[in-house]
């Protein structure tokens, strides 16, 4: 295997790592979002369109990724969030599918011929980026907002007894996600030099709802874990690539029964907190 063998993996890992934390993010207020797909090829195809069409810098294309994806998830969440459970899933899958059938038949960008050319992800950007959104997660999940996400998940009637604006922190949440959704988005095109809408289906997205469940989804590192394990197992067990996606609903299955809180949980730090003192 070459050094480049194990360059392109370590980016594909850290990609997976940021859309992992993007669906945190939203998880964090007890949204389940099946549309974080359509938000990755938004980022995707506005910084694809800033370098290649426009001629614009990288850079730019990744800010433009981050607030275009953030303003979608905007008018996209004030709606939807009112809704929860299995209706807000359902509504956030509709999104998906938009999105990836109207890039699909959008020619500006390629149509179903998708666009190529992109340049700009490296190693170095990727691992910077994730050290950044993962130290700005754990901030922001211990941080005043971050409480106010915990009260939302665990209680909407109570958080509202405590004077929490219930509406206004999903949107948070939900909007936050949807921009670092569109960083990953935007670094997954530059990296491929390609893109192309089928890319964004609708099992990308449940991709990123297993990264979550198998690593835990009470502490910032759940995420991160499942991210590292699902995206270096391909690559050990590629005898069964064409299984890939059998292989991982058998693994949640199995988590479901055995540890459904995931591989880490706020218990097991508590634990070793406890222990070390």
């Amino acid at each position: 295997m070459t050094e480049s063998y194990f360059v392109s993996i370590f980016i594909q890992i850290g990609i997976n790592i940021i859309l992992a934390l993007s669906l945190y993010v939203t998880f964090a207020t007890g949204q389940i979002s099946l549309g974080h797909a359509g938000f990755m090829a938004i980022g995707g195809y506005a910084s694809a369109v800033i370098t290649v069409n426009l001629g614009g810098s990288f850079m730019l294309a990744l800010l433009i990724a981050i607030i275009l994806s953030g303003f979608f998830g905007l008018l996209v969440g004030y709606p939807a969030l009112r809704l929860g459970g299995v209706y807000l899933a359902i509504a956030t899958l509709g999104f998906g599918i938009i999105v990836m059938v109207f890039f699909e038949n959008f020619s500006y960008t390629g149509g179903s011929m998708g666009m190529q050319g992109m340049t700009g992800t490296t190693l170095h950007l990727v691992w910077a980026l994730v050290v950044v959104i993962s130290f700005m997660t754990w901030q922001l999940m211990h941080s005043r907002w971050g409480r106010a996400f915990e009260a939302v998940r665990e209680d909407e009637i109570a958080a509202k007894a405590m004077g929490i604006n219930v509406t206004f922190i999903k949107i948070i949440s939900f909007v936050l996600g949807a921009a670092i959704a569109g960083l990953a988005g935007a670094l997954d095109a530059h990296y491929m030099f390609y893109i192309d809408a089928h890319n964004y289906n609708f099992f990308r997205s449940i991709e990123m709802l297993f990264f979550l469940i198998l690593g835990g989804t009470e502490v910032v590192w759940g995420p991160i874990l499942g991210a590292i394990i699902l995206t270096s197992l391909p690559e050990v067990l590629r005898f069964m690539k064409d299984y890939r996606m059998l292989f991982y609903g058998c693994l949640i299955v199995f988590m479901m029964i055995v540890r459904p809180q995931g591989i880490l949980d706020r218990n097991l730090f508590l634990k070793r907190k406890s222990n070390a003192e």
